[in-house]
């Protein structure tokens, strides 16, 4: 028998090699039109970044090895250009010379693979753009940093390829930017564990630009180019890479007349057979069944496509024995120190293929708590209402998330439900796991939600919640301090049964706390004592405050200026003019034996937000003035947290770094003032002196010349390259409200406070001369003919020039404000917030 092979990297390779192995007498030739077969693409990334040093080992094997081991005729560069399906022939173009020559063939198989997707956008062919898919395109790419030197990168698209790149160039010690059209990277993600991602990534010091895409490029005369966004922003770079997708490579399939699926791949059966029964296709070219959503499916991984070149290869030697049943999509990826892995399906495809389903978060640890260097482990399952079945499951964490997802899988594609979730047995060790693996612990919970022992409310229904909704928190008193929902109100659970005749049973309640697992408790409470409608937030506030949180506005210039400073992969950041001090996790408050240097030693290692911070705090307390500790935790959001907290508290930031999971940072307690001048280091005061060089604005007032003096000055300082954060407070609420607003439920009092004040900034009055509103009409005339910028076009400015909008949340609830009333762009804050934004100001405005 003749075989013919059109595509020589995974699946082509693959198929090649097991004909062999079945038959010593069947006549093979592998096309390949690169000059390379059986590489490893998905190391690429790697090999740029130095992770992989020698460039051979990305070759699992040569033309010449390839050939002497199973006697393949292999042609690289050499490329088939057509199909003769009632001749069985093709026509071969040799790359080098244009040369075509004719090959019959018995069975013929399609593994061409697929193309990177290169729109038509102006200045796309500069020669700083590169695109990832070959060894070539690796070659160029690693070829221009090692000569060029490049200081800033922008990549376009938030796939898999696009973020490893990403963090590739990153520990290259280039600053990085992603631009993603959509409203989140890792489109295998739903948004609420892509958020988890976002922090990841800002963290590390990447600039983020969501629902943003680009128009076009543009060369510079310094051998860089712009990228012009659809907002208007641009980032000027030294190289670009384009990673915004691939599509399947078919013109060869379609010119030959085989049938192309729904999903622009080419169809086959369940043997791997085309439309054409001598014709066999695989790889990231063809249509495969989803086995959740039972449709066609494009699925363009490695996995799947050697699983199906060994399968076409059995059929075409044995006859169609074996049988591809399909594909769940099951991937993995590592983003910085965070792995991030899905399959089965998303809730984006579940609603497109209008399946019901029901979610579910938990929150654990990669192995035991107890047990040093337990990392946080986040889940989200997605099941069917009625029978279980589960649908699919995505784990980001820093460690275990790998064999997590390994166990969803198994249940997923047998077609399991939540209920085996419960039963699987894994091999458990305190190093390993716990005795309830976290893939257990989503099963309990998902059975308690099945069987209608606990209702659930998901982190974007709370915003919508209607004021006849009682909202407890029932974490502790300072777990509550650090941070909560606007509008719950702080009971804690072992209070809670202390408190049940206060509350009204008739209305509804949402019981929140850090996880979930106490409001399944309160809300197992409230239920068996007579109260109708309770629902625990899934997730809980772990899950909304990873949600609802703005991605950090990217800063310009060549280095991070994050607010945390930038985290490196296992290199400490210190604070100018400090020591550089190395951290390591030992046991809680031990001390360093180092005489008048000694530093104490905190482990925080497994305990959630707030849980780092409440332990900073008690350790730090007990520190001597000049003291220092030494703080390690996995809560990944400890990193912009110490920041805060040191900010707030005087404390002193020397280093902050993170590796392997872990967010170490070093502090020391200040020497009071009249200490330092007994030669307590003063020089440490006047650079923090230095430093505060900011300015906030408090907005008390809703008077139109008040309301434009506060974005005048605003303005104004952050032209000249000040961070500035403007407070709004009651009365100046109303100059940050929307003028088209969504209808939001309210009682009584907030709608009486909703008719008597004014609705949007175009309805402010001015503070004297009004005259029943003539006196704002004649100013705003005034304005408009001395071309001087409205109040919306001010505060459109301070938007667009960062000026940071915080809108007190306790004056939102005394006068009835709702969110949705207020511009997208503002942000909720309390009295800790401006307090944080005051420490860095050396002006602070009251108006």
């Amino acid at each position: 028998m003749k075989i013919l092979i059109v595509g020589g990297v995974a699946g082509g390779a693959t198929v090649a090699a097991r004909l062999r192995r079945l038959d010593e007498q069947a006549e093979v030739i592998l096309f390949e039109r690169g000059k390379y077969v059986s590489y490893a693409n998905c190391g690429l990334p790697y090999y740029i970044g130095g992770s992989i040093a020698q460039r051979s080992k990305l070759f699992v094997q040569t033309v010449k090895g390839f050939t002497d081991r199973f006697r393949i005729d292999i042609r690289t560069e050499q490329e088939v250009t057509a199909i003769d399906r009632a001749r069985r022939e093709v026509t071969v173009r040799r790359v080098a010379t244009g040369e075509t020559y004719m090959e019959t063939y018995d069975r013929l198989v399609l593994s061409p693979g697929a193309e990177p997707l290169r729109p038509p956008i102006e200045g796309i062919d500069s020669p700083r753009i590169f695109t990832l898919r070959s060894v070539p395109d690796t070659d160029a790419i690693k070829q221009y940093v090692d000569t060029r030197h490049p200081r800033r990168a922008v990549v376009v698209g938030g796939g898999f390829i696009g973020l490893e790149m990403a963090e590739n160039l990153h520990h290259l010690g280039l600053r990085v930017d992603v631009v993603e059209m959509a409203d989140q990277v890792m489109a295998p993600l739903d948004f609420s564990m892509a958020a988890l991602v976002h922090r990841h990534l800002t963290d590390r010091g990447v600039g983020l630009y969501l629902k943003d895409g680009v128009v076009r490029f543009e060369e510079r005369g310094d051998e860089r180019v712009t990228v012009h966004l659809q907002s208007g922003r641009q980032i000027t770079a030294d190289l670009v890479i384009l990673s915004i997708g691939v599509r399947p490579e078919t013109q060869l399939a379609r010119e030959a007349g085989l049938e192309i699926g729904e999903r622009r791949g080419i169809a086959v059966n369940e043997y791997m057979q085309t439309s054409d029964p001598a014709i066999y296709a695989l790889g990231d070219a063809v249509e495969v069944r989803h086995l959740v959503t039972g449709r066609p499916a494009l699925i363009p991984l490695a996995g799947p496509a050697n699983k199906q070149g060994r399968i076409v290869a059995d059929n075409i030697v044995l006859g169609n024995t074996h049988i591809y049943g399909g594909s769940i999509g099951t991937s993995v990826a590592k983003v910085f120190d965070l792995t991030v892995a899905a399959a089965g399906a998303n809730a984006k495809l579940l609603k497109a293929c209008g399946i019901e389903y029901i979610e579910s978060f938990t929150h654990g640890a990669s192995h035991a708590g107890y047990y040093p260097d337990a990392l946080p482990l986040s889940i989200k399952i997605l099941f069917a209402p009625g029978t279980g079945r589960l649908l699919g499951a995505q784990v980001v964490g820093c460690d275990g998330a790998d064999k997590r997802i390994e166990m969803f899988e198994q249940i997923i594609r047998t077609g399991g439900t939540i209920h085996d979730l419960t039963e699987l047995e894994h091999a458990y060790a305190p190093p390993y796991s716990s005795a309830k693996d976290p893939v257990n612990m989503a099963g309990y919970v998902a059975e308690n939600i099945l069987t209608g022992r606990v209702r659930v409310i998901q982190w974007r229904d709370v915003a919508a919640l209607g004021d006849e909704t009682l909202r407890i928190d029932v974490r502790t008193h300072d777990e509550f301090a650090m941070g909560s929902i606007p509008g719950f109100v702080n009971i804690p659970l072992d209070e809670l049964r202390e408190h049940l005749g206060e509350l009204p049973r008739e209305r509804p309640v949402v019981v929140s706390c850090a996880v979930g697992l106490r409001g399944y408790l309160a809300s197992r409470i409230l239920t068996q004592h007579g109260f109708r409608d309770v629902r625990n937030l899934s997730g809980g506030y772990t899950t909304w405050r990873a949600a609802t949180a703005p991605v950090p506005e990217p800063r310009d210039g060549e280095e991070c200026r994050c607010d945390c400073a930038p985290v490196h992969d296992c290199r400490s950041v210190a604070q100018p003019g400090c020591a550089d001090a190395s951290a390591g996790c030992g046991d809680s408050a031990a001390v360093s034996p180092e005489g008048e240097s000694a530093v104490v030693e905190v482990d925080a290692c497994g305990l959630m937000c707030p849980g780092p911070v409440l332990q900073l705090k008690r350790s730090f307390e007990a520190l001597k003035p000049g003291g220092q500790l030494r703080i390690t935790a996995t809560d990944q959001a400890f990193g912009r947290d110490v920041a805060s907290w040191c900010r707030m508290t005087g404390a002193e930031l020397l280093s902050l770094d993170t590796c392997g999971g872990k967010v170490r940072a070093q502090i020391r307690k200040p020497v009071p003032a009249a200490a330092s001048c007994c030669g307590a280091r003063p020089e440490s005061v006047s650079r923090q002196a230095a430093s505060a060089d900011n300015k906030t604005i408090v907005v008390f007032s809703d008077d139109l010349d008040r309301a434009l003096a506060s974005f005048v000055i605003a303005n104004g300082a952050a032209a000249t390259g000040k961070r500035v954060t403007m407070f709004f407070t009651f009365w100046g609420l109303n100059v940050i409200k929307k003028r088209r607003k969504p209808a939001v439920r309210k009682d009584l009092m907030g709608r009486m406070f909703g008719w008597m004040l004014p609705s949007h900034s175009g309805r402010l009055h001015l503070s004297k001369l009004n005259m029943w509103g003539l006196g704002s009409r004649m100013m705003r005339g005034i304005m408009r003919r001395k071309k001087i910028s409205s109040l919306e076009e001010l505060m459109r400015q301070a938007l667009d020039s960062g000026v940071e909008m915080i809108a007190c949340t306790m004056s939102m609830d005394v006068m009835g404000v709702r969110r949705e009333e207020l511009l997208d762009e503002v942000t909720l804050g309390g009295v800790a917030s401006y307090l944080d934004r005051t420490g860095e100001a050396n002006l602070n405005l009251f108006i």
